[in-house]
């Protein structure tokens, strides 16, 4: 049986620069479930913005936001699709 997947924004706004390899090697690890990703610097409030599209199960979405947001110096929030019906 296949798992089901969703569809999913992981918005994470990076304030510490120190903190982007480690969040590159998570991105990385969860690289199959990622559709696409755009990150832009914004050196006015010393911050970078980033996306990341995931089509994923729910239990791999919940774990790379949790992870992601424990990184000193970085947020992370999740939007969902609305479920197929």
């Amino acid at each position: 049986m296949e798992q089901q997947t969703r569809v999913a924004l992981l918005a994470i706004v990076v304030e510490d620069p120190d903190a982007v390899p480690q969040l590159n090697e998570l991105l990385h690890q969860y690289s199959p479930y990622i559709i696409g990703r755009m990150g832009l610097p914004y050196p006015a409030r010393n911050v970078s913005l980033i996306s990341v599209m995931l089509d994923a199960p729910n239990d791999a979405i919940s774990a790379l936001s949790g992870k992601v947001g424990r990184l000193e110096g970085v947020s992370a929030k999740v939007v969902y699709a609305r479920l197929e019906e």
